[in-house]
């Protein structure tokens, strides 16, 4: 068994002690740390981190050689036990990494555990050891039989090296609250929450959420872990989560938590709830049902997908949908949401730029490095792939029934015949699965599914929502744009003033000669210090001198002349239910009963 144990004896100085044991099978054992942890497509290059590595048997020093950035190799005698140390610094609060004070710690194992050649398969085990006074483990590793529990120790079972890094590490004085969904038994482990924090309305609302996705894909029949854990960390400012096999790391901010006493929720809680239901469906949707490519992680370099809008993009439709499924927001609030989602593709200059596969294969350089240019340079798989799963939704629910045929077709059953497959998928699986889910009959326009998925994942074109929300008594209503919008620019507000961050391709701000970073100082001669200054001062601001300042020298542009359109591309609408007749009354729509779509 390859060992690990970590030491959190040097916490005040945010350092992790490792001692790895292992028996070498040869005379050279080769040790790799991760680059990148699954679920996060960025190389992360974790091994800067990783300080004083060292290594002895029988109490005499291995020769080591680094091979590369984040692989090494010993020289030693096989089959005799080496013992391997070294440090990790640890100040990285996010879910992707590692951190450790007095006060908290937390790690992903793909930042600590040095993986060992040839020996990835084998079972593997964890020791914590002198944890702080107080201190708690949570963890949905295995907890390893053959120790007692001690304050002072903690030993944690894997079968193999994926399993071990898999399963994230939380350690601390934290809040532990514990419910059972559909016979699985689930944690929620919160740290650095204020006492005014609703614990109990946060457990039961994600215990809805647990229950009504487990019946989502198996019914009556066992879902495929027996423990889930939902370690979420509360930060003054900040959002993000990780999914694991039987777990989840989350951070919100200390805001957007519910608070004693208060019935609404509130924009940030619903968000915070969304999330929520984001990480627990990759349970399924990417841990379990993959893309070939993750099949086997290769942990030393990128692995390349062009399947994300599936999985991060379906996930990201459904976050939302269990929200309004459960009762915890109602179908306006989830228009709202989605009429967010659909004005944040819309000012999107880079859909046209990239189509939906290119996006996901391209976002190890892309979606993770964002700059001034993204809006123009490429799309968003998690909010249009969002809106194809809606597409496909809308498509197949708006199908009648075959003769003599009861099933209405859904997306529903479509995700359910993809997790039956119980195997690896690709796009063509969909297409069939689509197919198959419509009884072989083909969707409005198109030949097959094959050609209707082609053409909206791999192309660049547009979507139809517009028609397939209407179809169903939505009523989708274009909005009067700000003169931001109108002009195709970004602007962030600094203690100094308006500063350009976007500027949007084929925008008059283009044509004007504005760029990312500019200092927007004054328009007409009228001092421009806040975004809605615009609004105020002018109606158009075409042919106006804008005095900016660029790189500490000032300059003078002007907008070209700007009619009353909107320029193409820069709208933006909402979403309502119901929808209006000639006498401008709107009629309510059950949309609820809609086929199930939001029932």
């Amino acid at each position: 068994m390859t060992d690990y144990r970590i030491d959190l004896s040097q916490a005040h100085s945010h350092r992790f002690l490792v001692t790895l044991k292992v028996k070498p099978r040869t005379e050279q054992l080769v040790l790799d740390l991760p680059v990148w942890i699954p679920g996060s497509y960025l190389i992360r290059e974790f091994s800067r981190h990783l300080l004083q590595l060292r290594a002895t048997q029988n109490g005499l020093p291995c020769h080591i050689e680094q091979l590369n950035k984040s692989r090494w190799q010993v020289t030693c005698k096989k089959n005799l036990t080496v013992n391997i140390q070294y440090e990790v610094y640890a100040n990285d609060t996010s879910v992707r990494g590692a951190y450790l004070d007095s006060q908290r710690g937390f790690f992903n194992g793909t930042c600590i555990f040095l993986k060992v050649a040839e020996q990835e398969n084998q079972p593997h085990s964890l020791r914590i050891e002198n944890l702080l006074p107080l201190w708690d483990v949570a963890t949905s590793l295995p907890i390893s039989p053959s120790l007692k529990k001690t304050s002072k120790q903690k030993h944690f079972l894997a079968e193999n090296y994926d399993a071990l890094v898999d399963h994230p590490v939380e350690m601390g004085t934290f809040w532990r609250g514990c419910f059972q969904a559909c016979g699985v038994s689930h944690e929620l482990v919160i740290t650095g929450h204020a006492p005014s924090t609703d614990l109990n309305r946060l457990l039961n609302d994600t215990k809805r959420i647990c229950t009504a996705q487990i019946e989502f894909w198996h019914g009556l029949k066992a879902a495929p872990f027996d423990r889930y854990v939902f370690m979420l960390n509360v930060l003054e400012d900040g959002y993000g989560g990780l999914e694991h096999r039987q777990s989840t790391a989350l951070i919100c901010s200390r805001k957007d938590l519910p608070k004693i006493n208060q019935s609404e929720a509130s924009e940030g809680y619903t968000t915070l709830l969304g999330l929520i239901s984001h990480e627990y469906f990759h349970t399924w949707n990417v841990k379990r049902l993959k893309p070939h490519a993750f099949k086997n992680y290769d942990y030393t370099q990128e692995n390349y997908t062009s399947m994300l809008w599936f999985f991060e993009g379906f996930t990201s439709y459904y976050d939302d949908i269990f929200l309004v499924r459960t009762g915890l927001i109602t179908p306006t609030t989830y228009l709202h949401l989605l009429s967010k989602t659909i004005n944040q593709v819309l000012a999107t200059p880079g859909r046209y730029e990239q189509s939906l596969s290119q996006a996901s294969f391209d976002a190890w350089i892309r979606y993770y490095r964002p700059d001034e240019n993204t809006a123009n340079a490429t799309v968003s798989y998690y909010t249009k792939g969002s809106l194809v799963a809606l597409g496909l939704d809308l498509t197949l629910r708006g199908m009648k029934p075959k003769k003599k045929s009861s099933h209405q077709p859904s997306l529903d059953g479509v995700m359910r015949r993809l997790w039956a497959l119980q195997r690896t998928i690709d796009q063509s699986d969909i297409a069939q699965c689509l197919t198959d889910e419509a009884q072989g009959m083909p969707p409005k326009g198109h030949q097959t599914w094959h050609s209707l998925l082609d053409s909206w994942v791999n192309t660049t074109d547009n979507l139809p929502l517009k028609g397939l929300l209407t179809q169903i008594g939505v009523t989708w209503q274009t909005n009067i744009s700000t003169i931001s919008q109108h002009l195709g620019v970004r602007l962030s507000e600094t203690p100094h003033g308006l500063k350009v961050t976007t500027v949007m391709r084929g925008s008059p701000a283009e044509t004007a000669g504005l760029s990312a970073g500019d200092e927007l100082l004054a328009l007409d001669g009228w001092r421009l210090k806040k975004a809605d200054d615009w609004q105020t001062l002018f109606t158009n601001p075409s042919m106006k001198p804008l005095l900016i300042c660029r790189h500490q020298r000032l300059l003078t542009l002007s907008f070209p002349s700007l009619d009353n359109q909107q320029p193409a591309g820069f709208q933006t609408i909402s979403l309502a239910l119901g929808k209006t007749d000639q006498t401008n009354k709107t009629k309510a729509h059950p949309l609820t009963l809609k086929h199930g779509w939001l029932g």
